[in-house]
């Protein structure tokens, strides 16, 4: 079964628990063959993170609930890409 194979969220997070700790709690759910996260901004109580997420089949519920389960909260989804093949984005002449 091909299922959401990408997700691109926007969340922001108190401190603690660290972001090695949140990457590795979503590298642990069945399905996840990646997970990359970047920090954008910071302040004093909390972290603005892009999560990265990559697998097969991938459960958002679940993605969900361990970001919630650790303070978190997810603002956006800022990208999905489901299907047998990743398809990247392409610049078009509105992008410039």
């Amino acid at each position: 079964m091909v299922g959401i194979q990408r997700l691109v969220l926007d969340v922001l997070k108190p401190h603690r628990p660290s972001m090695m700790d949140l990457a590795k709690q979503l590298s642990e759910l069945k399905g996840v063959t990646g997970v990359n996260l970047s920090l954008y901004e910071v302040d004093q109580e909390t972290e603005n993170i892009k999560i990265t997420i990559e697998g097969n089949d991938l459960d958002y519920k679940k993605v969900e609930v361990i970001i919630e389960e650790l303070g978190a909260v997810i603002h956006s989804v800022d990208g999905v890409a489901a299907g047998s093949k990743l398809v990247e984005e392409v610049e078009t002449p509105q992008d410039k």
